[in-house]
């Protein structure tokens, strides 16, 4: 009877030890998201604040922009400037190319 049990013992011992490796490893990943989800809230934060140069426009049927609404890489959102220099200012960016308007076309 002694015998059975060792070996009923012994054949759950690997099941156990892996369940318990399974939830400190769970427990550990969990910690680690929750300071990596703690560390991006204080950086989006610092991002958010509002620029003190006002480039903001609105523009009737489109709403508020941000940044020169004359440039070509303006993205036309009141969330982002544009993809090459998304944080500005648009004064002196190096990147700047006027937009070409639909009705300036070379007709000829």
């Amino acid at each position: 009877m002694l015998k059975t049990l060792l070996v009923i013992a012994v054949g759950f011992l690997p099941s156990l030890i892996s369940l318990w490796v399974i939830r400190k490893t769970h427990l550990r990943t969990h910690s680690r998201l929750r300071q990596a989800a703690l560390n991006l809230s204080g950086v989006r934060v610092r991002q958010n604040i509002p620029s003190t140069e006002s480039d903001r426009y609105y523009l009737e049927g489109v709403g508020y922009l941000i940044g020169d609404i004359s440039c070509k890489f303006n993205a036309q959102s009141g969330y982002i400037r544009c993809a090459v220099n998304p944080s500005g200012p648009c004064q002196t960016c190096r990147h700047y190319e006027s937009r070409k308007l639909a009705g300036s076309e070379n007709r000829a």
